[in-house]
């Protein structure tokens, strides 16, 4: 791997303290054919990084060139004004807290953090979620200490013309920390074009993916010069030695993987699931709001803003209904509703953590259609069958693990028109990703009862119908994004 370091001038820093190339951001900016046929790895240590800069320059045209870069200029432009960043700064602020009593109570009115890495242990927490949130070489905090609560005044790039001695050293230790992070394989492979990380939770019940069926992908991946290597939440820090992200733990805005999709988004890494995307799926006010607005069927949807909505909701769907969380996923928060007293219990409950909940119209039948969707593209089409003595596909209400319905794979020319033509119209309201979207097929026509941004994805399942070619479509969708940009 080549790392280059990028220095305002040569003797910025001691070229017999890092093993890396060290070369000036002049010589970078005019030389574009340096790194011509490898794509290095570019820490800008650059003592401007002001917009328009040579430092700024350095790490936009470094994307340009499809070298990989910290800091991105979308970092720099984040740091460059404190109403730019504020939307950081409760969580940074808790964590920052959560260390007074490790450091021996007073905080000190500035901290310098390197690569993630505190002044001492008693920092790291701190320390590595400030990088997860700017992923900068060096920044500098500064705190005000209320005794009670500390605040952060500012953060900012700490350029090597003004670390001290002791910094310095520090810096220099954590830069070689940094640049030693690698995966390596215990196997000898053939060198691959580009390595994607697959993110994982081993002990999630109802993941996305099997280990088995992502362990199938990299092999059909391997083929086409791909490594698929697995990563989790703790991974963060070297999602950068990637060249692409898939996810395959169930996404949320409120947790990790949101955090991973944008951190990817920032890197310019092709991403499953992209944030926008995970935004507009996991929330069912918002899908409702956008099917309806581009005339793709949807059940009767009321939505409820408080008890006073529940008799005209009833009176406009009729019993039973069915209420739905928000951020509902994998049938949880959704519940049927048989009268006016169940809907008043749950909805009642509800909308003590929600402002809005929706109510739809009772569909029932044997089976949801979900069919895959791929860069606007039908990928494979199942049905799900309900859960045994159940009305939905899987069944939390029994005690013990999910009970779940089961699959019945088709292939796309098996699959009605009507309902391929919805999915596709459905998904590309939502972007160019990977959606699974769910349907009703009745004697009244086909409705679209949810687009999600993480569909299930099994060997032996969803790929029963279209075999391999689902994964070769995968694995390509990211290299088409790839070799657009130049990575």
């Amino acid at each position: 791997m080549t790392w280059v370091i990028l220095t305002g001038r040569q003797s910025d820093i001691d070229p017999y303290a890092t093993p890396h190339k060290i070369i000036t951001t002049r010589d970078y900016l005019t030389h574009p054919s340096l790194f011509r046929g490898v794509r290095p790895k570019v820490i800008n240590l650059s003592n401007n990084v002001g917009y328009q800069s040579r430092g700024y320059y350095a790490s936009l045209l470094a994307g340009s060139r499809g070298h990989k870069v910290i800091p991105t200029v979308e970092t720099m432009i984040d740091l460059s004004e404190k109403k730019l960043y504020e939307h950081a700064l409760p969580e940074l602020e808790v964590a920052l807290n959560r260390c007074r009593k490790d450091i021996g109570g007073e905080f000190p009115s500035r901290v310098a953090v390197f690569f993630g890495i505190g002044p001492s242990k008693a920092w790291n927490a701190f320390a590595r979620l400030l990088f997860d949130w700017f992923r900068a070489p060096a920044l500098e905090v500064s705190i005000k200490d209320g005794g009670e609560w500390a605040s952060i005044r500012k953060i900012g790039f700490l350029p090597l013309a003004r670390m001290n001695d002791e910094e310095e050293k520090a810096f220099l230790e954590s830069l070689e920390g940094y640049t030693s992070r690698e995966w390596r394989d215990s196997k000898e492979r053939t060198p691959a074009r580009y390595t994607f990380a697959t993110l994982i939770n081993p002990q999630e019940e109802l993941s996305p993916s099997s280990i088995s069926s992502l362990k199938y992908w990299a092999r059909i991946a391997e083929k086409m010069g791909v490594e698929v290597e697995p990563i989790t939440r703790k991974d963060l820090a070297k999602l950068a030695n990637y060249d692409a992200l898939f996810i395959r733990e169930t996404t949320s805005i409120s947790n990790h993987t949101y955090r991973f999709a944008r951190r990817a988004q920032q890197e310019g890494m092709p991403v499953i699931d992209d944030p926008l995307s995970m935004i507009r799926c996991t929330n069912k006010v918002y899908l409702n709001e956008l099917m309806t607005f581009n005339k793709v069927p949807v059940p009767p949807t009321v939505t409820i803003a408080g008890v006073a909505d529940l008799e005209p909701a009833a009176h406009a769907l009729g019993f039973p209904l069915v209420l739905k969380i928000p951020d509902s996923a994998f049938s949880r928060g959704v519940k049927k509703a048989s009268n006016l007293e169940e809907l008043k219990a749950l909805a009642t409950a509800w909308l003590e953590d929600s402002d809005l909940i929706i109510a739809q119209k009772y569909i029932p039948t044997q089976f949801d259609w979900r069919v895959g969707v791929l860069g606007g593209e039908p990928l494979f089409a199942v049905q799900y069958l309900m859960a045994k003595k159940h009305w939905q596909i899987v069944n939390h209400d029994r005690g013990g693990k999910p009970d779940q319905g089961g699959v019945k794979a088709f292939t796309l020319k098996e699959t009605p028109k009507i309902v391929i033509d919805t999915a596709v119209k459905a998904a590309r309201c939502i972007g160019d990703g990977l959606y699974g979207v769910d349907l009703k097929e009745t004697a009244d026509g086909v409705y679209v009862i949810e687009v999600n941004d993480n569909p299930d994805l099994d060997h032996g399942y969803e790929d029963s119908g279209e075999k391999d070619e689902v994964w070769v479509k995968l694995t390509q969708w990211f290299l088409d994004r790839l070799e657009r940009t130049g990575r």
